[in-house]
């Protein structure tokens, strides 16, 4: 090589090593950031580091909101989609639309490669489920992973999802392919998600013997579930009420706040149990407050045996009535007299808050001894 081409070579490699002329070697599908030079009617100037500006035309710019684009100023940085290497002037052809949607894809990934809940709007329905919009890229939420569709007949399921759109609701991606450009979501999933993580948080300050407000969430034979704040707890059948209690139905439905009681924490289980009635007070710690010997009071039929009948005289306080105070003569059997659920009067015999007992009779005051001494039949231990 002689002097005077070496000398060549070395002035065109220190052309290119100068960042004037430091373009970049552009290809379909490549996402880059730019800058604003003009913006037009019909289309926006960019300059992205190229031989010649691109050019956004109004057809790929369809996702930006008219505030938005309005907003938009010389010098300012776009995200662009190359769409076109070089058009008849020899411009790049860009792409706002694609952008968005190339960066809400790879943002997506990264949200189901982590496992992360995300929020998106919903902006239509089908037959099928929710479609939502995640920057650009639709989504379809099936009906069988929202929470708030009802399972019955399809009528109900459409004026469901209607009702849904336009409203925020948390997601995550449970199955994601760019190619086919496929996103399904579940705000199931989120739902649990979100709670788990709200039930771990709140495991850790809660403490035995704290009250809390919460909702009934669901009914069960054994007791009510309690939502405190981000966690169900279990309301057992024997701590929902002072006074006897059936079935939870008969105090409580879902949607009712009640006041609860923390009475144990299980960390490792996840596990809290609850006690409504002990967030009132005991009433026969009071009993004799209120009630004295040969008071009438009114009381309804809780439970017939064969020694007598137990009338509720209130939550918590219940009497019994031997068979022997059931009336004149002799009663063979506490049916023939009362059933479950009447409502009688009748007159104090007999307290004990000790043991919380109360005798009751429904004789004439002249026929019942008033001496309170116990009747010769008790109900058993």
């Amino acid at each position: 090589m002689s002097a005077e081409e070496a000398e060549d070579r070395a002035l065109m490699e220190q052309f290119l090593r100068n960042p004037a002329h430091d373009y970049r070697n552009l290809q379909y599908g490549d996402t880059v950031d730019g800058t604003i030079m003009r913006v037009d009617r019909d289309e926006i100037l960019v300059d992205i580091g190229s031989k010649a500006e691109g050019v956004v035309p109004a057809r790929e710019m369809q996702s930006l909101a008219s505030e938005d684009r309005a907003a938009l100023r010389p010098g300012d940085e776009l995200l662009v989609f190359v769409v076109q290497i070089e058009d008849k002037e020899g411009r790049a052809v860009l792409s706002v639309d694609k952008a968005r949607q190339e960066k809400s894809w790879r943002r997506l990934q990264q949200s189901f490669d982590n496992n992360e809940v995300i929020e998106a709007k919903v902006i239509n329905y089908n037959k099928g489920g929710l479609l939502v919009n995640l920057d650009g890229v639709r989504g379809f939420v099936p009906s069988s992973q929202v929470s708030g569709i009802s399972r019955g007949p399809e009528t109900q399921k459409q004026s469901d999802m209607a009702k849904m759109v336009g409203t925020s609701m948390p997601l995550k991606v449970i199955e994601i392919n760019r190619n086919r450009n496929r996103l399904i979501l579940s705000e199931r999933q989120a739902v649990q998600e979100v709670r788990e993580g709200r039930k771990d948080e709140l495991l850790t300050t809660l403490k035995e013997g704290d009250v809390r407000t919460g909702m009934v969430t669901s009914i069960a034979d054994f007791g009510a579930f309690v939502d405190i704040g981000g966690a169900d707890g279990l309301v057992h059948l024997s701590e929902l009420s002072w006074s006897r209690v059936k079935h939870p139905s008969e105090v409580l439905k879902p949607g009712d706040k009640v006041r609860v009681y923390i009475l144990s924490v299980d960390n490792d289980r996840k596990r809290i149990a609850l006690s409504i009635k002990r967030t009132q007070n005991e009433p026969w710690s009071t009993v004799n407050e209120r009630y004295q010997l040969g008071q009438v009071v009114e009381g309804t039929i809780t439970q017939l045996a064969s020694f007598g009948a137990f009338a509720r005289i209130e939550d918590g306080v219940e009497g019994l009535i031997h068979v022997s105070e059931m009336g004149d003569g002799r009663v063979q059997h506490p049916r023939d007299v009362v059933q479950e659920g009447d409502v009688i009067k009748a007159r104090i015999i007999r307290i004990d808050p000790a043991r919380k007992r109360m005798g009751l009779s429904m004789r004439q005051p002249n026929e019942a001894e008033d001496s309170g001494t116990p009747p010769a039949e008790e109900e058993p231990e």
